[in-house]
């Protein structure tokens, strides 16, 4: 279950694109999270300045990945490019405790965003290889997660450097999103979404 089946529920169209949109703070793993997802070689990172977009095929889908950095100047521009997003990625730094409230702050205010309204949200929980990480469940008590009713939401554990936990997981996702949009809540959803 995952991404992939909402993603073909939601494009019923002969192409398949989705777009998804990759946000969370500076340092947080984005862009090799993004680099993962699109096979390619995570030996050389440098900082997002602006934005990095990446086409991804999987199991039929053309995936749009939008990762824009997140610098704190950079942040504000951010709401540019909401429009038309299919899923929100969140990428969280699971070792740094110090910007967890950085990062829930951040976070809040983007489920606030009308144009982001109803949008299915994953949260990778990143950096999971390193021992100071804190592990999903106890990120997404510190994010209060619980209170998002408004959407479907996941939070997955994963390291962007190992590839372990990467996959984008479409079925379950999928689901949660057709039944946003027909106005369904929770019932016979997947437990692993919320």
């Amino acid at each position: 279950m995952g991404l992939l089946s909402i993603l073909r529920r939601l494009k019923q169209s002969p192409e398949q694109e989705v777009r998804l949109l990759l946000l969370g703070l500076d340092n947080s793993g984005k862009t090799t999270l993004l680099k993962q997802l699109a096979a390619e070689d995570i030996s050389h990172i440098t900082p997002t300045q602006g934005f990095n977009i990446k086409s991804v095929q999987s199991s039929g889908f053309k995936l749009n990945v939008w990762d824009i950095g997140g610098q704190r100047k950079i942040r504000p521009y951010w709401r540019n490019y909401f429009e038309n997003t299919d899923v929100l990625i969140y990428v969280i730094d699971s070792s740094d405790r110090k910007r967890f409230e950085e990062t829930s702050l951040e976070l809040a205010e983007l489920l606030e965003e009308e144009k982001l309204a109803g949008v299915p949200l994953l949260i990778f929980a990143n950096k999971q290889d390193l021992m100071t990480a804190s592990p999903a469940s106890e990120l997404a008590e510190s994010l209060n997660l619980h209170t998002i009713r408004d959407r479907m939401w996941q939070v997955q554990a994963c390291s962007a450097v190992t590839a372990e936990g990467v996959q984008v997981n479409t079925h379950s996702l999928q689901t949660q999103s057709v039944n946003t949009q027909l106005g369904l809540r929770q019932g016979g959803l997947p437990t692993e979404w919320y």
